[in-house]
């Protein structure tokens, strides 16, 4: 590690997500925020923290597992009721919708705007999103949220600029990046990864359903994750994030190493 890494690792460490009281926890599709956070989602609900989802693009394209005879409209309205009830299993009562469509077909202009809206409303200190830099993430809803995410998360708290997307600002202070290979911060979910398998499993069914072959492989991976990042911090299971403090969003490019 390099002498400069080290010295900002010292003077300037990456944010406790859990010392904050209001997040927003985006997610590209229906599901997604439960397999990147759900468990650490659950934890800050129960903690009384104010917790909301905001969900951008309506599933429309997830058929793989989906009844043969159901329409994509009927599914965009599946998925929906799904990711409602499946927050309310994690204990998040706030749920919004930007029904953008799947695959990338959107103008990522007025998705910004969209989630600048959603960002100001929520009133939010920490962000949680997929982290677009994963050099295996090839989906384009993935990738456009989380680089979207990660711009409001710096722009939220300038009221000019947000005001030029039509938002209020918000007192962003930190982005947390899920779905990571470089996680900097955990959240030990002891007790809360069993609320996040139910939530994920239970809940989004035309997704997962039950003994199919995808949610065998998405639970294994995910006990495997809880158990190698709990190992990380003494615990029986834990959630790992990129995290980016205000001092590491600009100009400092081994602050977010």
């Amino acid at each position: 590690m390099s002498l400069t890494k080290i010295a900002l690792k010292i003077a300037a460490p990456a944010p406790k997500i859990e010392d904050f009281e209001r997040f927003l926890f985006i997610g590209p599709h229906p599901d997604d925020i439960e397999i990147g956070a759900g468990a650490t989602a659950a934890k800050l609900a129960a903690a009384g923290k104010q917790v909301s989802f905001l969900i951008c693009l309506d599933g429309r394209y997830g058929m793989e597992n989906a009844p043969a005879d159901m329409t994509i409209e009927q599914l965009i309205g599946v998925r929906k009721e799904e990711a409602i009830a499946s927050a309310r299993a994690l204990g998040v009562e706030r749920v919004t919708f930007l029904d953008f469509c799947d695959g990338g077909f959107y103008e990522p202009g007025a998705l910004r705007d969209a989630m600048a809206k959603a960002v100001g409303e929520s009133g939010a200190q920490v962000i949680f999103a997929p982290d677009p830099d994963c050099a295996n993430e090839c989906h384009t809803d993935h990738l456009n949220v989380g680089r979207i995410a990660k711009e409001l998360a710096f722009f939220a708290p300038f009221d000019d600029i947000m005001a030029r997307r039509g938002a209020k600002s918000a007192p962003v202070e930190v982005v947390a990046l899920y779905m990571t290979a470089r996680p900097n911060r955990f959240v030990k979910t002891a007790g809360y990864l069993e609320r996040q398998l139910a939530a994920l499993f239970d809940c989004h069914q035309s997704q997962f359903p039950r003994g199919c072959a995808a949610s065998k492989s998405i639970e294994l991976y995910l006990k495997l994750r809880a158990a190698d990042y709990g190992l990380r911090t003494l615990s029986r299971s834990a959630e790992g994030f990129r995290v980016l403090g205000r001092t590491q969003m600009h100009c400092l490019p081994e602050a977010g190493l």
